[in-house]
């Protein structure tokens, strides 16, 4: 069988496979699983990129019927059962298979505007994360070199789009590093005083938890100097700033700033769309494939979409969907080889979480809600439960623990790359500039 994504639904679905009877190849793109509810923490130099994540044959090394394939699926043929996927090189390669399972999990969405990714990276890859910190450490960075006035406030001021949980995540991480971390480490500006915007299109920030914790993640984000402002789209992203539109029809606003995040929604990758199209099956808006009760696409059941890419019952984009149906997938499939019936998939809720800053922490399992000090013990007893590698596990609370014990963290080197190499774009820097591409050593700029 061949799993397509590395992720949460992956992982455990190629762990329950440790049978004799199934061969697993599993083919990701990044080589590694990635522990993305934490990779806010990555990008504001809490934790490494070490802390969270994994390469995947390091996870596999001791499961002999698996195999890991680096590589980005690009092409389905549903008739000849095959795969072709594309190495980093970007020549190709095929993968057959008897059984298939789709797990490659959303981008982020623009909303139409692809044209924003430009200046408002998202935040679901490590590359993210790594272009994120670059930003939010340089902004203070370039600020200390300025005079007073409004070009030193514009590089002070970091937009966050979307009120969700890794929205207000981030946010109060940005907050937090500005008047804990760097509070005593600059002699021209003060860090302090760096602003924080939260823009959100709903009526609270965390709409998917209880009205009373979203309240108390509004009053603890105040409190750390988060400005919220919701009921607004953001209309326009640029390099010196943004536009919101408030939905209650008054006039558009501008806001400077050279740092806006955006982790406003999300989309299927490019494959999946084209899966859709190659078994003619049906999906919504965001790219999700509409599955039958036990996640197989209909007239495919060879086939099973888990995670985010699976259009059922309004299932939830979270981590925890992802594993119970990878670890369902499986279960599907050893029934199959058993000869028994496959049972339909059902989610099981097991509650929510989000971390706004130290000791502060929202849970919400089924009636029983914790916010405060609590909230934030259980928040990190959760996320240590489902890190992978006991290394990581370790390492990561030995980590916190020195966070909580001071205002240091550890993790905050960034690299400005090399000026003549294509992936080091920055916004301050000329590649930015439509039809300015400086020549890389001894070529001619054409």
């Amino acid at each position: 069988m061949l799993i397509i994504g590395g992720g949460f639904g992956g992982l455990f679905c190629a762990r329950r496979l440790d049978h004799p009877a199934v061969d697993v190849t599993l083919l990701d793109r990044a080589a590694g699983h990635l522990f993305q509810p934490l990779l806010y923490q990555c990008a504001t130099g809490t934790l490494s990129i070490g802390h969270i994540s994994r390469p995947l044959r390091e996870q596999f090394a001791r499961q002999a019927n698996v195999r890991t394939l680096l590589g980005e699926a690009v092409h389905l043929d549903p008739v000849e059962r095959r795969v072709t996927a594309l190495r980093p090189d970007e020549t190709s390669f095929t993968v057959d298979y008897d059984v298939l399972v789709i797990a490659a999990g959303m981008q982020q969405s623009y909303m139409g505007n692809e044209q924003f990714a430009r200046w408002a990276p998202g935040m679901k890859t490590l590359d993210d994360a790594m272009n994120i910190r670059q930003r939010l450490f340089t902004a203070f960075e370039i600020a200390e070199t300025l005079p007073p006035g409004p070009e030193r406030d514009s590089w002070l001021t970091f937009a966050v789009a979307g009120g969700g949980p890794t929205g207000v995540e981030v946010a109060g991480q940005i907050r937090e590093m500005a008047t804990r971390t760097l509070a005593n480490e600059f002699h021209s500006i003060e860090p302090e005083e760096a602003r924080v915007l939260l823009f959100d299109g709903g009526t609270r920030v965390l709409k998917t938890f209880a009205p009373d914790l979203s309240d108390k993640a509004a009053a603890a984000l105040t409190e750390l100097g988060v400005e919220l402002h919701l009921g607004v789209h953001v209309t326009d992203v640029r390099q010196d700033g943004l536009t919101v539109t408030p939905k209650s029809g008054a006039p558009s606003q501008d806001y400077a700033t050279r740092t806006v995040l955006w982790t406003a929604g999300v989309e299927a990758v490019p494959f999946a769309r084209h899966v859709a199209e190659a078994l003619d099956a049906k999906s919504d808006k965001a790219g999700r494939i509409t599955v039958e009760p036990d996640l197989s696409v209909p007239g495919h059941p060879e086939i099973f979409v888990i995670g985010d890419l699976a259009g059922r019952d309004k299932l939830p984009g979270v981590a925890e969907n992802a594993m119970q149906g990878g670890m369902h997938a499986a279960a599907c499939i050893r029934r199959d080889v058993t000869g028994r019936r496959r049972k339909p998939y059902r989610y099981r809720d097991l509650g929510s979480a989000a971390y706004i800053s130290r000791r502060r922490a929202l849970l919400q399992v089924g009636p029983i809600k914790v916010a405060g000090v609590l909230g934030w013990l259980a928040w990190g007893f959760i996320h240590i439960a489902f890190l992978t590698g006991l290394s990581n596990r370790v390492s990561t609370v030995a980590t916190w623990l020195a966070t909580i014990a001071r205002p240091t963290r550890y993790h905050r080197a960034f690299m400005l790359g090399s000026a003549d190499e294509h992936e080091a774009r920055y916004t301050w820097s000329s590649w930015d500039q439509d039809g300015v591409r400086p020549p890389r050593p001894g070529i001619t700029k054409a």
